[in-house]
């Protein structure tokens, strides 16, 4: 069977502690078995001190099933999980500078722009930035629309994405502390048995 026919993207969700190296490990696991990382974000979630990864790569699912079992045994990882685009909602955020007599020369240019979705965030007399949000497909169209145009920079950021059937790691976290209940403390519990505590 040929794997190269069974691959697919997909985007791998990291839950870890917000503890300094954990990126790197992660890193070292996808580089020693050579799978190149397609996009790469990180973020707080909706957990307090608990970051988010979102890690996309193009693969077949056996060998993603292999890497979130891997990363989740490594130290700081909480959870992972691992989607086909289809079970995502997801966007990129990219950056597009023009020159600006171009835009105010050319009607045409603010037409295409927003079909586009794009909208400006910074003019300038010498240039124009303009931000848009989409799939990747979508921003890349925007790129081949600007070129004719001067396109001086463009620059996209890394996939965002939430899962469409789940309840969050919050849900996760409510389910452990029900399943796992710490020792309450009592409060001041030994207040004023000192000599009971600690006599020989």
């Amino acid at each position: 069977m040929n794997t190269e026919t069974n691959k697919q993207e997909y985007t791998i969700t990291v839950y870890t502690e917000n503890q300094i190296g954990i990126l790197g490990r992660i890193a070292t696991i996808f580089s020693r078995r050579k799978i190149n990382i397609e996009s790469l974000n990180t973020s707080p979630s909706e957990i307090e001190h608990i970051h988010r990864f979102n890690i996309v790569i193009n693969e077949t699912e056996e060998t993603v099933r292999k890497l979130a079992r891997q990363i989740e045994k490594q130290i700081d990882v909480l959870k992972v999980y691992f989607n086909t685009n289809n079970e995502i909602v997801w966007q990129e955020m990219a950056l597009y500078k023009v020159p600006t007599q171009e835009i105010a020369e050319k009607v045409l240019v603010e037409r295409l722009l927003r079909e586009n979705g794009a909208k400006a965030v910074v003019i300038r007399k010498d240039y124009t930035i303009f931000e848009t949000t989409g799939h990747r497909e979508e921003t890349d169209k925007l790129i081949s629309v600007l070129q004719p145009f001067g396109l001086i920079e463009f620059v996209r950021s890394a996939r965002i994405a939430i899962i469409k059937n789940s309840e969050g790691f919050n849900a996760k976290i409510r389910e452990f502390e029900q399943n796992e209940p710490g020792q309450e403390a009592i409060e001041n519990e030994f207040l004023n048995k000192g000599k009971d505590m600690f006599s020989l």
